[in-house]
């Protein structure tokens, strides 16, 4: 039964009593050792509190460092699912591009291939469109210094005509997904005539 001349404070202290084991409150009644005594049991359930609400603290920013993780996870899944499919699909564009490129100017110009040769070049440029539409772009080598982050030097071709380490021959061409690598450009590399 409380008192209404009991003070607020005391309320309180009953509160963080009802806690303490029974044998800690019956040695307080004698005073002395048990007030002692009391007082580190409150001052050692007040650390174990302040410990538990860090510990929570801790808890929920690691939850929070987790989903954002998770988070970024997944956007980089959905900006980069076509990968695989896309790095398949470059010996498609490398093989019209050779086709294009190996077709004779004079069999250009024959009626009977000139409508055939216009449907590999439509076909090549729809799949230009189609990679630009998943953010896969072609490397710029021809005439740059070597990049090593996006050419792979398969020679060195001695000549005059640039400068060292200018990439002045093409093999193969390379592409980036958005700002990732798919495949290095294959390219052959200026050096001094000796």
């Amino acid at each position: 039964m409380t008192n209404e001349n009991e003070n607020p404070r005391d309320e309180a202290v009953e509160k963080e009593l009802a806690g303490v084991p029974d044998e800690l409150l019956d040695k307080g009644a004698e005073g002395g050792e048990g007030a002692h005594s009391l007082e580190n049991a409150l001052a050692s359930l007040r650390g174990d509190l302040e410990q538990a609400q860090q510990d929570m603290l801790y808890a929920r920013a690691e939850v929070q460092n987790v989903r954002r993780r998770m988070e970024k996870d997944i956007q980089d899944a959905r900006t980069y699912a076509a990968t695989g499919f896309a790095r398949d699909i470059l010996s498609v564009a490398d093989n019209l591009s050779r086709a294009i490129d190996h077709f004779p100017a004079e069999m250009r110009e024959d009626e009977k291939l000139k409508n055939f040769f216009a449907g590999i070049e439509a076909t090549q440029r729809e799949l230009d469109k189609v990679f630009g539409l998943h953010g896969i772009t072609r490397i710029a080598a021809k005439g740059l210094p070597l990049d090593p982050n996006q050419h792979q030097a398969m020679l060195e071709i001695p000549t005059n005509d640039a400068e060292p380490g200018t990439v002045v021959q093409e093999m193969q061409a390379g592409y980036m997904i958005k700002d990732r690598l798919l495949r290095p450009a294959m390219v052959g590399v200026a050096k001094k005539p000796e």
